[in-house]
């Protein structure tokens, strides 16, 4: 599915990924790498964000439409590319509620992801049974740290969403 697998990547990206999903790390994580993400986003004009720096993973923005407020929100995640389409795992640093990009998506299924190259409009598809089993696997072999979000999450089932790209209507 990808070319990020979590053996591949060198010791300290390997560290890194580790160590980010330990509780403290996670905790402040959730509170503040969006900001330094986007922060690092701007200053290199939308070439790489500091999570891919440290880590090696492929971090995207996301755009979905607020929920309640239908205000434009843009976050860097982590997404995983799998051909032309980029599957986001919704695991909230493993935190009991889910991030609020996810409850957006839900509310209206479209959003932009913008990566390596243009921002590219998409159609989100959460995963059930066989398919998302399949593909939170593939993730965790990108990023073990999701086996542990997994087990911090309490009640809650970490969605695994498909973004796929919007294709335009030809005319005939």
């Amino acid at each position: 599915m990808t070319g990020y697998d979590h053996r591949r990547a060198s010791p300290p990206r390997r560290a890194v990924r580790q160590l980010a999903a330990t509780r403290p790390v996670a905790w402040v994580s959730a509170r503040a790498l969006h900001r330094v993400d986007l922060l690092v986003h701007r200053a290199t004009h939308g070439r790489t964000t500091f999570s891919t720096v440290v880590s090696g993973l492929p971090v995207v923005m996301l755009t979905t439409t607020g929920a309640r407020t239908g205000r434009s929100r843009t976050l860097p995640v982590l997404g995983i590319p799998d051909g032309d389409r980029v599957v986001v795992i919704a695991s909230n640093f493993g935190q009991r509620h889910h991030p609020a990009w996810y409850h957006n998506l839900r509310a209206l299924p479209f959003a932009t992801v913008a990566g390596d190259g243009p921002a590219v409009a998409m159609r989100a598809r959460e995963l059930a049974g066989d398919e998302r089993e399949r593909y939170f696997a593939a993730g965790v072999a990108v990023n073990p740290g999701w086996t542990r979000y997994r087990g911090r999450a309490g009640h809650r089932r970490i969605p695994v969403i498909m973004l796929e790209p919007i294709k335009e209507a030809r005319d005939a």
